[in-house]
Protein backbone atom coordinates (compact mmCIF):
# COMPACT_ATOMS: atom_id res chain seq x y z
CA UNK A 1 0.00 0.00 0.00
CA UNK A 2 1.28 3.51 -0.83
CA UNK A 3 0.07 6.74 -0.08
CA UNK A 4 0.79 9.85 -2.88
CA UNK A 5 1.79 13.45 -1.26
CA UNK A 6 -0.12 15.47 -3.65
CA UNK A 7 0.39 19.08 -1.92
CA UNK A 8 3.47 20.85 -2.94
CA UNK A 9 3.69 23.10 0.07
CA UNK A 10 3.10 19.89 2.50
CA UNK A 11 5.46 17.81 0.10
CA UNK A 12 8.33 20.66 0.43
CA UNK A 13 8.25 20.50 4.48
CA UNK A 14 9.17 16.97 4.32
CA UNK A 15 12.02 17.29 1.13
CA UNK A 16 9.36 15.84 -0.98
CA UNK A 17 8.28 16.62 -4.61
CA UNK A 18 4.75 17.05 -5.16
CA UNK A 19 3.92 13.79 -6.87
CA UNK A 20 6.42 11.66 -4.09
CA UNK A 21 5.51 8.06 -3.49
CA UNK A 22 6.31 6.80 0.00
CA UNK A 23 4.70 3.75 2.26
CA UNK A 24 1.71 4.30 4.30
CA UNK A 25 2.36 4.57 7.91
CA UNK A 26 3.03 1.60 10.21
CA UNK A 27 3.41 1.54 13.92
CA UNK A 28 6.93 2.58 13.58
CA UNK A 29 6.40 5.29 11.18
CA UNK A 30 3.90 6.78 13.83
CA UNK A 31 6.32 6.59 16.70
CA UNK A 32 8.95 8.50 14.71
CA UNK A 33 7.07 11.15 13.12
CA UNK A 34 3.63 11.90 15.23
CA UNK A 35 0.22 10.31 14.38
CA UNK A 36 -1.07 13.69 12.62
CA UNK A 37 2.07 14.71 10.23
CA UNK A 38 0.97 14.51 6.58
CA UNK A 39 3.68 12.14 5.37
CA UNK A 40 6.38 9.95 7.16
CA UNK A 41 10.09 10.86 7.06
CA UNK A 42 11.89 8.42 4.62
CA UNK A 43 13.13 5.48 6.56
CA UNK A 44 16.86 5.73 6.68
CA UNK A 45 19.40 2.35 7.24
CA UNK A 46 19.87 3.66 11.37
CA UNK A 47 15.98 2.85 11.49
CA UNK A 48 16.52 -0.34 9.71
CA UNK A 49 19.63 -1.30 12.57
CA UNK A 50 18.18 0.35 15.80
CA UNK A 51 14.67 -2.16 14.98
CA UNK A 52 16.92 -4.83 13.53
CA UNK A 53 19.17 -4.31 16.90
CA UNK A 54 22.08 -4.62 14.90
CA UNK A 55 25.03 -2.60 13.60
CA UNK A 56 24.54 -0.26 10.26
CA UNK A 57 27.17 -2.03 8.99
CA UNK A 58 25.66 -5.15 9.61
CA UNK A 59 22.34 -4.32 7.76
CA UNK A 60 24.28 -3.34 5.04
CA UNK A 61 25.76 -6.41 4.55
CA UNK A 62 22.26 -8.50 4.52
CA UNK A 63 20.89 -6.01 1.98
CA UNK A 64 24.21 -5.47 -0.57
CA UNK A 65 23.99 -9.68 -0.24
CA UNK A 66 27.48 -10.16 1.31
CA UNK A 67 28.08 -13.40 2.52
CA UNK A 68 29.65 -12.97 5.87
CA UNK A 69 26.23 -13.41 7.94
CA UNK A 70 24.33 -16.36 9.68
CA UNK A 71 21.31 -17.00 7.55
CA UNK A 72 18.74 -16.42 10.28
CA UNK A 73 20.54 -12.58 11.23
CA UNK A 74 20.27 -11.90 7.45
CA UNK A 75 16.53 -13.14 6.90
CA UNK A 76 15.88 -10.96 10.15
CA UNK A 77 17.04 -7.57 8.56
CA UNK A 78 15.80 -8.36 5.92
CA UNK A 79 11.68 -8.93 7.10
CA UNK A 80 12.88 -5.29 8.99
CA UNK A 81 13.51 -3.53 6.25
CA UNK A 82 10.75 -4.81 4.59
CA UNK A 83 8.09 -4.39 7.35
CA UNK A 84 9.61 -0.13 7.48
CA UNK A 85 9.44 0.03 3.59
CA UNK A 86 13.06 0.71 3.73
CA UNK A 87 14.02 2.22 0.51
CA UNK A 88 17.94 2.18 -0.38
CA UNK A 89 19.26 5.75 -1.17
CA UNK A 90 21.05 4.33 -4.46
CA UNK A 91 22.02 7.65 -5.50
CA UNK A 92 24.34 7.29 -1.88
CA UNK A 93 25.58 4.19 -2.69
CA UNK A 94 26.26 4.96 -6.36
CA UNK A 95 28.44 7.90 -5.05
CA UNK A 96 30.12 5.79 -2.55
CA UNK A 97 31.10 2.75 -4.16
CA UNK A 98 30.90 3.96 -7.35
CA UNK A 99 28.55 0.73 -8.48
CA UNK A 100 24.87 0.90 -8.70
CA UNK A 101 25.09 -3.73 -8.70
CA UNK A 102 22.62 -3.12 -11.80
CA UNK A 103 23.04 -4.38 -15.28
CA UNK A 104 21.07 -3.17 -18.28
CA UNK A 105 19.72 -4.80 -21.15
CA UNK A 106 18.98 -2.70 -24.39
CA UNK A 107 16.02 -4.19 -26.82
CA UNK A 108 13.84 -3.16 -29.03
CA UNK A 109 11.21 -5.94 -28.13
CA UNK A 110 10.25 -8.53 -26.05
CA UNK A 111 7.76 -10.11 -28.11
CA UNK A 112 8.03 -14.11 -28.71
CA UNK A 113 9.96 -16.93 -26.98
CA UNK A 114 13.44 -15.41 -27.61
CA UNK A 115 13.71 -12.37 -25.95
CA UNK A 116 11.18 -13.79 -22.73
CA UNK A 117 14.10 -16.91 -22.61
CA UNK A 118 17.09 -14.57 -23.17
CA UNK A 119 15.95 -11.77 -20.62
CA UNK A 120 15.34 -14.37 -17.67
CA UNK A 121 18.34 -16.04 -18.56
CA UNK A 122 20.05 -12.95 -18.00
CA UNK A 123 18.35 -12.35 -14.64
CA UNK A 124 19.01 -15.33 -13.22
CA UNK A 125 22.66 -15.25 -14.18
CA UNK A 126 22.71 -11.72 -13.04
CA UNK A 127 21.05 -12.64 -9.31
CA UNK A 128 24.02 -14.97 -9.10
CA UNK A 129 26.71 -12.22 -8.88
CA UNK A 130 24.27 -9.52 -6.47
CA UNK A 131 23.29 -7.48 -9.41
CA UNK A 132 19.63 -6.57 -10.33
CA UNK A 133 18.64 -6.36 -13.90
CA UNK A 134 16.71 -3.04 -15.54
CA UNK A 135 15.75 -3.70 -19.09
CA UNK A 136 15.31 -0.91 -21.57
CA UNK A 137 13.27 -1.02 -24.70
CA UNK A 138 13.72 1.41 -27.45
CA UNK A 139 14.08 2.57 -30.91
CA UNK A 140 16.09 5.78 -29.87
CA UNK A 141 19.70 5.86 -29.84
CA UNK A 142 19.60 8.72 -27.97
CA UNK A 143 17.79 7.57 -25.12
CA UNK A 144 19.65 4.48 -25.12
CA UNK A 145 23.13 6.49 -24.49
CA UNK A 146 21.77 8.39 -21.73
CA UNK A 147 21.47 5.30 -19.40
CA UNK A 148 24.82 3.81 -21.20
CA UNK A 149 26.99 6.65 -20.61
CA UNK A 150 25.29 8.26 -17.15
CA UNK A 151 27.28 5.64 -14.74
CA UNK A 152 22.87 4.82 -13.86
CA UNK A 153 24.37 0.79 -14.50
CA UNK A 154 27.53 -1.16 -14.24
CA UNK A 155 27.21 -2.81 -17.70
CA UNK A 156 24.98 -3.41 -20.52
CA UNK A 157 23.73 -6.38 -22.67
CA UNK A 158 22.83 -4.97 -26.39
CA UNK A 159 20.57 -6.54 -28.41
CA UNK A 160 19.23 -3.65 -30.18
CA UNK A 161 20.00 -2.72 -33.93
CA UNK A 162 19.45 0.58 -33.27
CA UNK A 163 23.03 1.09 -31.79
CA UNK A 164 25.02 2.06 -34.81
CA UNK A 165 28.83 2.07 -34.92
CA UNK A 166 29.09 5.65 -34.19
CA UNK A 167 27.49 4.68 -30.64
CA UNK A 168 29.79 1.67 -30.23
CA UNK A 169 32.63 4.10 -30.64
CA UNK A 170 31.33 6.18 -27.96
CA UNK A 171 31.30 3.05 -25.76
CA UNK A 172 34.26 2.63 -26.65
CA UNK A 173 35.93 6.03 -25.23
CA UNK A 174 33.64 5.85 -22.40
CA UNK A 175 35.11 2.54 -20.87
CA UNK A 176 31.36 1.47 -21.01
CA UNK A 177 31.68 -2.95 -20.01
CA UNK A 178 29.60 -4.05 -22.94
CA UNK A 179 28.26 -6.90 -24.15
CA UNK A 180 26.69 -7.42 -27.71
CA UNK A 181 24.71 -10.53 -28.51
CA UNK A 182 23.41 -9.21 -31.84
CA UNK A 183 27.08 -8.67 -33.21
CA UNK A 184 30.53 -9.36 -32.90
CA UNK A 185 32.32 -6.71 -31.62
CA UNK A 186 35.73 -6.56 -29.55
CA UNK A 187 37.62 -3.83 -27.72
CA UNK A 188 38.96 -3.22 -24.50
CA UNK A 189 35.86 -3.45 -22.79
CA UNK A 190 34.21 -4.53 -25.01
CA UNK A 191 32.81 -8.73 -25.66
CA UNK A 192 30.29 -10.35 -27.93
CA UNK A 193 28.61 -13.77 -27.65
CA UNK A 194 26.81 -14.02 -30.65
CA UNK A 195 25.68 -17.28 -32.77
CA UNK A 196 27.36 -18.52 -35.32
CA UNK A 197 24.34 -17.93 -37.92
CA UNK A 198 26.57 -17.67 -40.72
CA UNK A 199 27.60 -21.67 -40.41
CA UNK A 200 23.70 -21.80 -39.41
CA UNK A 201 22.71 -21.11 -42.76
CA UNK A 202 25.12 -23.58 -44.27
CA UNK A 203 23.76 -26.12 -42.41
CA UNK A 204 20.56 -25.59 -43.58
CA UNK A 205 21.87 -25.48 -47.52
CA UNK A 206 23.51 -28.42 -46.82
CA UNK A 207 20.80 -30.29 -45.31
CA UNK A 208 18.43 -29.47 -47.82
CA UNK A 209 20.60 -30.63 -50.83
CA UNK A 210 21.12 -33.70 -49.59
CA UNK A 211 17.76 -34.59 -48.90
CA UNK A 212 17.86 -33.65 -52.81
CA UNK A 213 16.20 -30.10 -53.22
CA UNK A 214 17.06 -27.65 -55.92
CA UNK A 215 14.54 -24.97 -55.53
CA UNK A 216 14.36 -22.96 -52.33
CA UNK A 217 12.99 -20.22 -50.43
CA UNK A 218 13.91 -18.22 -47.54
CA UNK A 219 11.99 -16.58 -45.20
CA UNK A 220 13.89 -13.82 -43.48
CA UNK A 221 13.97 -11.63 -40.66
CA UNK A 222 14.03 -8.25 -39.36
CA UNK A 223 15.73 -6.44 -42.22
CA UNK A 224 19.75 -5.36 -41.18
CA UNK A 225 19.74 -7.97 -38.02
CA UNK A 226 22.84 -9.60 -37.50
CA UNK A 227 21.45 -13.16 -37.25
CA UNK A 228 19.19 -12.90 -40.65
CA UNK A 229 22.01 -10.93 -42.43
CA UNK A 230 24.55 -14.27 -41.30
CA UNK A 231 22.01 -17.22 -41.82
CA UNK A 232 20.50 -15.96 -45.30
CA UNK A 233 24.71 -15.23 -46.30
CA UNK A 234 25.53 -18.74 -45.29
CA UNK A 235 22.71 -20.01 -47.33
CA UNK A 236 23.24 -18.46 -50.12
CA UNK A 237 27.16 -19.49 -50.03
CA UNK A 238 26.52 -22.96 -50.15
CA UNK A 239 23.88 -22.49 -52.92
CA UNK A 240 25.97 -21.27 -55.09
CA UNK A 241 28.55 -23.52 -54.77
CA UNK A 242 26.37 -26.11 -55.40
CA UNK A 243 25.40 -23.50 -59.14
CA UNK A 244 22.32 -22.68 -57.22
CA UNK A 245 21.07 -18.78 -57.30
CA UNK A 246 18.19 -18.23 -54.71
CA UNK A 247 15.91 -15.91 -56.73
CA UNK A 248 15.05 -12.37 -55.11
CA UNK A 249 11.57 -12.84 -55.28
CA UNK A 250 11.59 -16.35 -53.20
CA UNK A 251 13.16 -14.11 -50.27
CA UNK A 252 9.96 -13.37 -48.29
CA UNK A 253 9.20 -11.60 -45.45
CA UNK A 254 8.93 -12.89 -41.96
CA UNK A 255 10.17 -10.40 -39.15
CA UNK A 256 11.10 -13.41 -36.95
CA UNK A 257 7.27 -13.53 -36.33
CA UNK A 258 4.58 -15.81 -37.31
CA UNK A 259 2.00 -14.09 -38.78
CA UNK A 260 4.37 -11.95 -40.88
CA UNK A 261 5.98 -14.76 -41.98
CA UNK A 262 2.31 -17.05 -42.80
CA UNK A 263 0.64 -13.21 -44.67
CA UNK A 264 4.09 -13.42 -46.99
CA UNK A 265 3.68 -17.02 -48.07
CA UNK A 266 -0.04 -16.69 -48.62
CA UNK A 267 0.53 -13.53 -50.51
CA UNK A 268 3.20 -15.39 -52.52
CA UNK A 269 1.04 -18.25 -53.46
CA UNK A 270 -1.72 -15.97 -54.96
CA UNK A 271 0.90 -15.44 -57.76
CA UNK A 272 0.57 -19.12 -58.38
CA UNK A 273 4.85 -18.84 -59.11
CA UNK A 274 6.25 -22.26 -59.28
CA UNK A 275 6.89 -23.80 -55.58
CA UNK A 276 9.98 -24.40 -54.20
CA UNK A 277 11.07 -27.65 -52.83
CA UNK A 278 12.82 -26.40 -49.46
CA UNK A 279 11.97 -23.44 -47.67
CA UNK A 280 14.87 -22.25 -44.60
CA UNK A 281 13.13 -19.81 -42.63
CA UNK A 282 15.45 -17.42 -40.16
CA UNK A 283 13.65 -18.80 -37.01
CA UNK A 284 11.40 -21.29 -36.17
CA UNK A 285 8.24 -18.50 -35.52
CA UNK A 286 8.69 -17.79 -39.03
CA UNK A 287 8.79 -21.40 -40.30
CA UNK A 288 5.84 -22.46 -38.29
CA UNK A 289 3.41 -19.32 -39.84
CA UNK A 290 5.30 -20.90 -43.22
CA UNK A 291 4.16 -24.41 -42.32
CA UNK A 292 0.48 -23.41 -41.63
CA UNK A 293 -0.39 -21.00 -44.43
CA UNK A 294 1.17 -24.32 -47.14
CA UNK A 295 -0.98 -26.57 -45.27
CA UNK A 296 -4.28 -24.27 -45.90
CA UNK A 297 -3.68 -23.98 -49.67
CA UNK A 298 -3.60 -27.59 -49.11
CA UNK A 299 0.28 -27.77 -50.28
CA UNK A 300 1.78 -30.71 -48.30
CA UNK A 301 4.46 -30.21 -45.77
CA UNK A 302 6.93 -31.99 -46.36
CA UNK A 303 5.98 -34.07 -50.00
CA UNK A 304 5.55 -30.80 -51.83
CA UNK A 305 7.57 -28.85 -49.37
CA UNK A 306 10.27 -29.26 -46.99
CA UNK A 307 10.07 -26.08 -44.40
CA UNK A 308 13.22 -25.86 -42.55
CA UNK A 309 13.33 -23.42 -39.10
CA UNK A 310 15.87 -22.27 -36.88
CA UNK A 311 16.68 -22.16 -32.88
CA UNK A 312 14.23 -25.17 -31.66
CA UNK A 313 11.98 -22.99 -29.47
CA UNK A 314 9.77 -25.82 -27.32
CA UNK A 315 6.81 -25.30 -29.90
CA UNK A 316 8.71 -26.75 -32.75
CA UNK A 317 8.40 -30.03 -31.63
CA UNK A 318 4.63 -29.44 -30.42
CA UNK A 319 2.99 -28.73 -34.23
CA UNK A 320 2.30 -30.79 -36.50
CA UNK A 321 4.39 -31.67 -38.52
CA UNK A 322 7.20 -31.69 -35.99
CA UNK A 323 9.34 -28.80 -37.19
CA UNK A 324 12.82 -29.51 -39.07
CA UNK A 325 15.08 -27.03 -37.28
CA UNK A 326 18.74 -26.02 -35.99
CA UNK A 327 19.09 -25.77 -32.25
CA UNK A 328 20.39 -22.88 -30.50
CA UNK A 329 20.41 -21.91 -27.35
CA UNK A 330 19.07 -19.00 -25.73
CA UNK A 331 19.63 -19.61 -21.81
CA UNK A 332 23.42 -20.47 -22.44
CA UNK A 333 23.98 -17.39 -24.64
CA UNK A 334 22.18 -15.11 -21.79
CA UNK A 335 24.48 -17.05 -18.88
CA UNK A 336 27.42 -16.69 -20.95
CA UNK A 337 26.51 -12.92 -21.81
CA UNK A 338 26.58 -12.31 -18.21
CA UNK A 339 29.70 -14.14 -17.62
CA UNK A 340 31.69 -12.53 -19.78
CA UNK A 341 30.10 -8.93 -18.67
CA UNK A 342 31.42 -9.59 -15.29
CA UNK A 343 34.44 -10.30 -16.67
CA UNK A 344 34.71 -6.97 -17.96
CA UNK A 345 33.04 -5.29 -14.75
CA UNK A 346 35.39 -6.50 -12.06
CA UNK A 347 38.68 -6.16 -14.55
CA UNK A 348 39.13 -10.05 -14.85
CA UNK A 349 39.63 -9.72 -18.88
CA UNK A 350 39.92 -7.64 -21.76
CA UNK A 351 37.35 -7.85 -24.36
CA UNK A 352 36.52 -10.76 -26.91
CA UNK A 353 34.04 -12.78 -28.72
CA UNK A 354 32.54 -16.38 -27.91
CA UNK A 355 30.52 -17.90 -30.75
CA UNK A 356 27.78 -20.48 -29.83
CA UNK A 357 27.41 -23.33 -32.42
CA UNK A 358 24.21 -24.87 -33.48
CA UNK A 359 23.33 -27.86 -34.70
CA UNK A 360 20.25 -29.75 -37.31
CA UNK A 361 17.73 -31.48 -35.59
CA UNK A 362 15.90 -33.38 -37.75
CA UNK A 363 12.01 -33.89 -37.41
CA UNK A 364 8.79 -34.27 -39.88
CA UNK A 365 9.18 -31.14 -41.88
CA UNK A 366 11.45 -32.15 -44.11
CA UNK A 367 11.86 -35.41 -46.19
CA UNK A 368 13.95 -37.28 -49.26
CA UNK A 369 12.56 -35.26 -52.66
CA UNK A 370 11.26 -38.21 -54.62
Amino acid sequence: MYATINDRNEAGKYGFTETAVWPERNAFDRALVGENKVAPRKVTIKDVAREAGVSISTVSNALNGVDVLHPDTKQHILEVAERLHYVPNLNGRNLKAQSTKIIGLFLTSIKGPYYSILADSIYQSCKKYGYELAIFISDRADNMMVNLLGRQIDGAIILNEHVKEKEVELLRENGTPTVFIDREQKGEAISSVVFDSYHEGELAAKYLLELGHATFGYIRGVENNFDNTERLRGFRAILRKAGITLKEDYILKGEFERDVAYHAVKDFLELAKPLPEAIFAANDLSAIGTVEALLEEGIRVPEQVSVLGCDDIETAQLVKPSLTTIRTSFEKQGTLAVNHLMALIQGEKKGSIEILQGRIIPRESTCLRE
